[in-house]
C-alpha cells in the first residue's frame, strides 16, 4: 500500500498539475531517476533522493501555481514577479473575509505547499530505497520501459511524459524572456513619437475630460448587460449625448487591474510587474501627465486605494480621491467598499458642482470587483449623501452581470443628471473576468465607448469607425489597448 501509494503521489507530482490524465502517462523523468539510482553507490542513494524528490516536490508546486493562475489570470505563474500578484490575493481576501480568514488561508497554503514538498520527497526517497533492494527487477523495467518512451514519443502517442522537464524549462524560459525584455522595453519607453510635441489636446480645450474604468467590464458582459447598454444609449440620447464604441485587447485577463490603467495611458504594453516598475520609474508622458502639461487640472479617484499610492506622481495627478478622502461613510461589503454609485457623486461634489478650470480624471469604479459581494440598485443621487443611506439598501443578487450592469446604470444615471456640453467621457472596461465567469477561450478584449454632446467631437474620431451607441458591435474595431494614447493624442492636437 505505501509503495502504490509513493508511486502515485510521484506520478501525479511529475505529470498531472499539467495533465488531467497524468497517472495514465509514462513520464520521462521517472525512468531518468530510476537510472541514477541503480547507477549511484548505495549510500549515495538516500541523499540524491532527497535531493531529487525536493525538487519534484518544488517544481509541483510550481505547477499547482500555474494551474491557478491560468484559471485566474489566464496565465502561468512568473517565479520572478508574481510576489506581487500572490500579496494582492491575500489583501484582496482579507478585503473580502476579513484578515482573519486571509491569514488562515495563507497558512494553509504555505503549509499546503509545505507538505506537497515533503510528501514527494518521501516517496522518491521510498521507491529508491525499493529500486535498490530490487536492482534486477528495477534495471529489467527501465531497459523494457526506455524503448517504449522513445518509440512513443516519435510517434507522438500521448502515452509518453516529459510534463515536468517542460515545466521547467518553460518557466526557464519565461525567466530569460523576462530579463532580456528589460532592454526591449527600455527602448520603448524612450521612443515617444509625442514627446515635446506641440499643441497637444488643443481641440479639446476647455472639456472635462473624464476615463471611467468599470472593473472586469469585458467583451464577454456586452450581451450579458445588452439590455441595460441599449437603454443607456436612449436614455443618453435624449439628453443630448450621442455615444460610439469599440473594443481595446488588455494586457491582462481576470485581474492586475493596474497594469491595464498603465498600458492605457501610457501607450505602451505593460503586461507585467517588471514593465510596470520601469515605466513608473520612468518620465515616460501618459494621458493624464498630458493634460496636466496642457493646462488641465489632473485628478484621480480611487475608491480601493486604502494606503499610499507612488504612482499618482508618475501620473501627474494634482490630487487623489482615495478611500479616505471621499469620506464613504457606509456598511463595509469587503474589498469593493464604495458603491459605484458613490465614488462618482463624491466626484462630483469635489470637483465638478462649483465653477473650475477644465479637468481631466480618471476614476476607477470598483463595485464588479469579484467576488461581487454588494449590489446595490441606483438612487436618487439627493440622496445619496455620505453613503450612510446604504446601511437600510438592500441589495440585488450578488452576480457578475447584474454588478456590471449597476456600474454601467450609475455612470449613464450620473451623466443624464450632471453632464453638460463640456463633458467628454470615455467609459471602458480594465480586463475580463476570470475564466470561471467567461468559460475557456474567451478573448481579452474590453469595450470602449466616447459619451458627449459636442458633434466636433464626435468627427473627430468619425475614421475610427466606432459603433453609434453603448453597446459595440461583434465587428466594431478591436485595437490593442497600448495603442490608445497614440490616436487619442493624434485625434485631438493641433
Amino acid at each position: 500500500m505505501r509503495t502504490a501509494l509513493a508511486a502515485v503521489v510521484v506520478l501525479a507530482a511529475m505529470v498531472v498539475p499539467r495533465d488531467a490524465l497524468g497517472i495514465l502517462r509514462l513520464p520521462v523523468e521517472g525512468l531518468a531517476l530510476l537510472a541514477v539510482a541503480l547507477l549511484l553507490p548505495a549510500r549515495a542513494v538516500r541523499p540524491a533522493a532527497t535531493v531529487a524528490g525536493t525538487v519534484l516536490g518544488v517544481v509541483a508546486v510550481l505547477a499547482v501555481l500555474d494551474a491557478g493562475f491560468r484559471a485566474v489570470l489566464a496565465r502561468p505563474f512568473d517565479p520572478l514577479l508574481d510576489a506581487t500578484s500572490v500579496a494582492a490575493g491575500v489583501e484582496f481576501v482579507a478585503g473580502s473575509a476579513g484578515v482573519p480568514a486571509a491569514v488562515g488561508v495563507a497558512t494553509a497554503a504555505a503549509v499546503a505547499a509545505l507538505a506537497l514538498v515533503v510528501g514527494v520527497a518521501l516517496a522518491v526517497r521510498h521507491l529508491a530505497r525499493l529500486a535498490v533492494a530490487h536492482r534486477r527487477t528495477a534495471a529489467r523495467a527501465v531497459a523494457v520501459l526506455t524503448p517504449v518512451w522513445v518509440v512513443a514519443a516519435l510517434l507522438g502517442a500521448p502515452v509518453a511524459s516529459a510534463g515536468a522537464a517542460v515545466l521547467v524549462r518553460d518557466h526557464a524560459v519565461q525567466v530569460r524572456d523576462g530579463l532580456a525584455d528589460a532592454e526591449v522595453f527600455a527602448a520603448q519607453l524612450a521612443a515617444d513619437p509625442y514627446r515635446g510635441a506641440d499643441g497637444l489636446l488643443a481641440a479639446l480645450a476647455g472639456k472635462d475630460v473624464v476615463v471611467a474604468f468599470v472593473e472586469s467590464y469585458g467583451r464577454d458582459a456586452v450581451d450579458l448587460v445588452g439590455p441595460h447598454l441599449d437603454a443607456g444609449t436612449r436614455d443618453l440620447a435624449a439628453a443630448g449625448f450621442a455615444t460610439r464604441s469599440g473594443f481595446l485587447t488588455s494586457p491582462v485577463v481576470g485581474g492586475n487591474s493596474w497594469l491595464a490603467h498603465a498600458t492605457f495611458l501610457s501607450g505602451l504594453r505593460v503586461d507585467d510587474q517588471r514593465r510596470h516598475a520601469a515605466l513608473v520609474g520612468s518620465d515616460r508622458m501618459t494621458l493624464s501627465s498630458a493634460f496636466g502639461d496642457a493646462g488641465w487640472r489632473t485628478v484621480g479617484v480611487m475608491p480601493g486605494t486604502t494606503r499610499e499610492w507612488p504612482e499618482a506622481g508618475f501620473y501627474g495627478y494634482d490630487t487623489v480621491h482615495d478611500f479616505a478622502a471621499l469620506g464613504y461613510r457606509g456598511p463595509d461589503h469587503g474589498w469593493a467598499t464604495v458603491p459605484d454609485q458613490y465614488t462618482l457623486a463624491a466626484f462630483q461634489r469635489a470637483e465638478l458642482d462649483a465653477a473650475h478650470a477644465p479637468l481631466m480624471a480618471e476614476i476607477a469604479l470598483v463595485s464588479s470587483h469579484a467576488p461581487w459581494a454588494y449590489v446595490p440598485p441606483v438612487l436618487d443621487w439627493a440622496a445619496v449623501g455620505d453613503g450612510s443611506v446604504y446601511r437600510g439598501v438592500p441589495p440585488g443578487p450578488a452576480e457578475y452581470a447584474g454588478a456590471i450592469a449597476y456600474s454601467l446604470d450609475s455612470i449613464v444615471s450620473w451623466v443624464r443628471t450632471h453632464g453638460d456640453d463640456d463633458l467628454v467621457l470615455l467609459v471602458l472596461g480594465d480586463h475580463q473576468p476570470s475564466a470561471a465567469v467567461t468559460g475557456g477561450g474567451a478573448t481579452a478584449d474590453v469595450p470602449i465607448s466616447v459619451v458627449t454632446r459636442d458633434a466636433a467631437v464626435l468627427d473627430r474620431v468619425a475614421s475610427w469607425d466606432w459603433t453609434p451607441g453603448l453597446r459595440p458591435a461583434p465587428d466594431a474595431p478591436v485595437w490593442p489597448m497600448e495603442g490608445f494614447r497614440d490616436r487619442f493624442l493624434a485625434a485631438f492636437s493641433g
